[in-house]
């Protein structure tokens, strides 16, 4: 009994000595392990597209119908999916509305809060967002995400609740950080704009609902009312502001 033992112990000692040889081939991984890999991502990516088509049929649904009268039927036959496949991403047509905001208006938000951090004249940073608006809102369609909530959210406060946590909040701060260090550079004269930093991006709001009514009678150049509205905040460019323009474009 005790060889017995011992011939085990002495087995086992050299299976580990074998594997702690240089040069020993590693195990062999089954096939099926190394091709599920491919394959998760093939369906991570189908999964994907599937959802980005869902919110891009929302979105034509939305801005068609409103979000009252928007059916989750019509968003999965626009979507050309099953209407089941959109409880699998969504949990219902709210949330489904709420990721639409967060999936068009963050990356907008995000420039913004990116662009008044830059160590430039507040006057320059006004004119970026003014650019930013422009090309990232009336240039797309987030612009009807905006024209959703205008016309939507007093009837749903849970929208609008989060519109303003998601969007609002972050752009007033955004703004009002830049507008106080303007204030103390002594590049504004009064901190009206700190204290109310709305009136910055009022003409935007202004010309989406004109733009939404008169468009066909007199559409607004949006980039040169922003401009406009700039200059009456704040007086004339400095030669310097220029320089510094011309530099930093």
């Amino acid at each position: 009994m005790a060889r017995r033992q011992t011939a085990k112990r002495a087995a086992q000692n050299a299976t580990r000595e074998e594997r702690r040889r240089p040069g020993r081939a590693p195990p062999k991984v089954p096939a099926t392990t190394s091709a599920a890999a491919p394959a998760r991502g093939i369906r991570a990516a189908r999964a994907a597209e599937r959802r980005d088509a869902i919110l891009a049929a929302a979105l034509e649904e939305f801005a068609v119908s409103g979000f009252a009268a928007t059916r989750l039927d019509d968003v999965a036959r626009r979507a050309g999916v099953a209407k089941g496949t959109i409880y699998l991403y969504f949990r219902d047509k709210e949330s489904l509305f709420q990721e639409l905001v967060r999936a068009t208006l963050s990356p907008v938000v995000g420039n913004i809060e990116t662009a008044q951090m830059r160590d430039v004249p507040a006057r320059m940073i006004a004119e970026m967002i003014a650019d930013i608006f422009a090309r990232e809102i009336f240039g797309t369609r987030r612009k009807d995400v905006l024209r959703l909530i205008i016309t939507e959210g007093a009837r749903f406060p849970k929208i609008a609740e989060f519109y303003y946590h998601e969007v609002i909040e972050r752009v007033v701060a955004a703004l009002r950080a830049m507008l106080g260090r303007a204030v103390a550079r002594g590049e504004l004269k009064s901190d009206a704009l700190v204290r109310f930093p709305q009136l910055l991006v009022s003409p935007a709001l202004m010309a989406l609902v004109w733009n939404g009514m008169f468009d066909r009678f007199a559409p607004l150049d949006i980039r040169a009312l922003m401009r406009a509205h700039i200059e009456i905040l704040f007086g004339d460019r400095p030669p310097q502001d220029n320089a510094l323009q011309r530099t930093s474009s």
